[in-house]
């Protein structure tokens, strides 16, 4: 947990000491459940208080959370980047969906056990998501960024944005999601990638992109 604030400290991500304890709590909690069900990786090769909650963490360097905004986390998993990202900005709302009951389970429990209030998780696709709009939509999960788009400009308000976590060489998985805006109400018209690589090693080749 030192590593961590001593991270978070040095990209100015202020946090109080009950968050801090939330965020260690939530990577024990994580680990717990990664051993009943398929959450992360189980061979880990970095602890996951920075490889997965500190990563999650910098879409706050990138991105303003403000109070009173509406956030999906889309196949939020084992609740990331979603959790992490309520306990540090918690007059953010967020509502965590995916499609697997177990992970659903897992990330209600979590919420429950760390008395998160401005977090829902809720087991569904994200074609049942009718009548629900968002300011923000996060995701990180490996389906392409094109595919993702679509979903997202369905759920956005005008002007929101689409964040994702994602690894690799994205040029053409950029251009072919700018190429199919047409079909998702010309969304999105701009596409930004930032590599993160430069705060922690266990982050090469890791990207954060947000689609306008």
């Amino acid at each position: 947990m030192a590593e961590l604030e001593t991270l978070c400290n040095k990209e100015n991500i202020l946090l109080s000491p009950l968050q801090y304890e939330k965020l260690a709590g939530y990577a024990l909690l994580l680990e717990e459940w990664n051993n009943k069900i398929n959450l992360i990786s189980r061979k880990e090769d970095a602890p996951i208080l920075i490889k997965h909650v500190f990563h999650s963490l910098l879409i706050g360097l990138f991105h303003r959370f403000s109070p009173g905004e509406k956030v999906l986390d889309l196949g939020t998993g084992g609740g990331l980047p979603g959790i992490p990202l309520a306990i540090a900005w918690p007059d953010t709302q967020f509502l965590l969906v995916d499609a697997t009951g177990k992970k659903i389970t897992a990330c209600q429990s979590m919420i429950k056990v760390l008395d998160i209030k401005n977090a829902t998780a809720v087991h569904s696709r994200v074609e049942e998501l009718k009548g629900l709009s968002f300011d923000t939509v996060l995701s990180r999960q490996v389906a392409q960024l094109e595919q993702l788009c679509a979903y997202a400009s369905k759920l956005l308000k005008p002007g929101g944005v689409l964040i994702c976590l994602k690894g690799g060489d994205l040029g053409l998985e950029i251009k072919k999601a700018l190429a199919g805006k047409n079909n998702n109400g010309e969304f999105p018209s701009i596409v930004e990638q930032f590599p993160v690589s430069s705060y922690s090693p266990c982050f090469a080749e890791k990207h954060i992109v947000i689609a306008r």
